[in-house]
C-alpha cells in the first residue's frame, strides 16, 4: 500500500468515526429530551401545586412578622435586606418608631431582588430561620445595620452565623430550618403577593393597604402615620 492509499484510508477512518460520533450525539440528544421534558413538566406542576396562599397589603396572616400593638394604622413594608434604600427606610422607621408604635402595627414582607443583590435571598432565609426561634426582628435589625459590611463580602454565611450566635440562637437548627420547604415558600409567597399588589422596587410601603411613597426622614414618617390616623377617624 503506497502513501496515497494510506492517507485515503486514514481519511475514510476519520470520516467513519465522525459519523459514528454524530449519530451517538443525536441519540443522546433524543434520550435527553425524553428524560428532561417530563421532568420539566413535573417541576412546573409541582411548583404550581406547591404555591401557598398570598395576602394583599390590607390583610395580615398568621405567618406575617408583625411589630407593634397599635391597630389604627397598618404599615406593610416589602423589602430586600441587601437594598441600600431599604436600609435607609429601616433607619427612618427605627427613629420614628418610639413616636408611632402605640398606634401602628408594622408588617415586614420579603421582596429579595436576586437579579441585582446576590445575598438577598440568603439574608431572607436567615431572617426567617431566626424567626423560627422567636427573634425575627432582632435578626432583621442586624442585617440592615450591618448591610454595608456583609454586602461587600465574597461569602456571607459565616457572617450571618455570627449574628445568630450574638442573638443566642441555635445555628445548627437555623441551618436545618433554612432547608425547610415551608420556610422557603414563605419568602416566595411574600414576593408573589408583593408583585400582585404592584411592588416593582424596594422598599415598597403600604399604609392601610395603599401604596405610599416612603418618607425619607423620621419627621415625615410620623406625619404620614398621623395623617393615616386622621383619615381613618374621618371614615
Amino acid at each position: 500500500m503506497n502513501k496515497r492509499e494510506q492517507q485515503r484510508l486514514i481519511r475514510e477512518q476519520k470520516q467513519q468515526q465522525a459519523e459514528k460520533q454524530a449519530k451517538l450525539r443525536k441519540t443522546m440528544g433524543r434520550l435527553a429530551m425524553v428524560i428532561v421534558i417530563p421532568l420539566v413538566i413535573i417541576s412546573v406542576i409541582y411548583g404550581l401545586m406547591g404555591q401557598g396562599e398570598v395576602y394583599p397589603p390590607d390583610q395580615i396572616s398568621d405567618l406575617d412578622h408583625v411589630k407593634g400593638n397599635g391597630d389604627e394604622v397598618t404599615l406593610v413594608v416589602y423589602a430586600d435586606f441587601q437594598c441600600p434604600a431599604c436600609a435607609t427606610e429601616h433607619r427612618v422607621m427605627s427613629q420614628a418608631w418610639p413616636r408611632i408604635a402605640p398606634n401602628v402595627q408594622l408588617v415586614f414582607r420579603h421582596y429579595p431582588l436576586t437579579s441585582t443583590h446576590r445575598f438577598a435571598w440568603t439574608a431572607a432565609l436567615y431572617a426567617e430561620a431566626a424567626g423560627r426561634q422567636g427573634k425575627f426582628w432582632e435578626m432583621h435589625d442586624q442585617l440592615f445595620l450591618n448591610q454595608t459590611y456583609w454586602a461587600s463580602l465574597n461569602e456571607v454565611e459565616e457572617e450571618f452565623d455570627g449574628y445568630l450566635e450574638q442573638l443566642d440562637l441555635d445555628v445548627a437548627q437555623a441551618h436545618t430550618d433554612m432547608r425547610d420547604e415551608t420556610l422557603l415558600q414563605k419568602v416566595r409567597n411574600d414576593q408573589r403577593g408583593g408583585t400582585s399588589a404592584g411592588v416593582r422596587s424596594t422598599p415598597a410601603l403600604f399604609v392601610n393597604g395603599r401604596l405610599t411613597p416612603v418618607p425619607q426622614n423620621p419627621v415625615d414618617m410620623i406625619a404620614l402615620v398621623n395623617r393615616a390616623r386622621e383619615d381613618d377617624a374621618d371614615n
